[in-house]
């Protein structure tokens, strides 16, 4: 089992949850020196897990850490696609180095691991590929996060097409969607460098978008709840295209099967914008 972006958050719950079912679990980070909190709980536990250094914006170092993993343990049964992070700004705002940064994480970052565990997995004749996607790569849910929504539509197209290129060689592609999860993802967002509240013309639609969102947050599912998932995908022989995760991205997604999509654009601005809440 491989778990990218494990230092914190779902990846760092995913990973504890594989080991914890007696899956011998690689916990893959960019930065080592954050590895500690996983290490002492896998340590006292006596888990099967060991972390290992993995940039997905890196060739040199995914590729390392597959060339490790294999020289280890001969084969690669699981690779769980976590690594990302959201972008938070107005189109105007932002630069295109940071628009292109956002798709190298969650999008590039996804295609190169998967590309650096294809052969292996092929030549075995089986494998998973599991990707934490977003209710967010469903429906264009929030503005400003244009960025962030565009790179998790990308990984939907991706799976899809990736699925039919890998079937004939065992390998399920599966894509999981949460909607909000409480965790340290906020804090794991990055803003536009030249968005600033003072002068900005987006100021005060922001400032609603941040108290329409933290009014669903009774809405939000744990990190364990995506982790999971992962699990029951991971025994599951034939498993699904895709799995949403939480009560708001059931509301959602009902809402979309319903509603036009001039329907949909108005409950999303009276649900957070408006302050209204999801009307179930």
């Amino acid at each position: 089992m491989i778990v990218t972006g494990s230092s914190s958050g779902t990846g760092f719950e995913t990973s504890l949850l594989l080991a914890r079912n007696q899956f011998f679990t690689y916990a893959t980070m960019r930065n080592l020196n954050k590895c500690e909190e996983i290490l002492q709980i896998a340590a006292k536990e006596k888990l099967p897990l060991k972390t290992l250094q993995l940039d997905v914006n890196d060739d040199l170092s995914v590729n390392n850490a597959m060339d490790t993993v294999l020289k280890e343990n001969g084969s690669v049964d699981v690779l769980v696609n976590n690594a990302g992070y959201s972008l938070f700004g107005s189109l105007e705002e932002l630069s295109f180095e940071e628009i292109r940064g956002q798709f190298e994480t969650n999008f590039f970052g996804v295609a190169r691991t998967c590309k650096a565990v294809i052969p292996t997995m092929r030549k075995q004749g089986s494998g998973t590929i599991i990707t934490i996607g977003s209710l967010g790569g469903r429906i264009g849910l929030l503005p400003f996060l244009t960025q962030y929504h565009a790179s998790k539509f990308a990984l939907e197209g991706f799976t899809e097409s990736l699925r039919q290129e890998l079937a004939e060689f065992g390998i399920n592609v599966v894509l999981i969607e949460p909607g909000t999860i409480r965790t340290n993802f906020e804090n794991n967002t990055k803003t536009a460098k030249n968005y600033k509240p003072e002068s900005s013309p987006y100021a005060s639609t922001v400032q609603k978008l941040f108290e329409g969102v933290q009014s669903i947050t009774a809405s939000s599912s744990h990190l364990r709840d995506v982790a999971e998932v992962v699990l029951m995908v991971v025994n599951t022989p034939n498993p699904n295209v895709r799995y949403h995760v939480g009560k708001d991205a059931e509301s959602v997604l009902k809402k979309k099967a319903e509603l036009s999509d001039m329907e949909m654009e108005k409950w999303v601005r009276e649900s957070f914008l408006e302050k209204k809440g999801f009307i179930r």
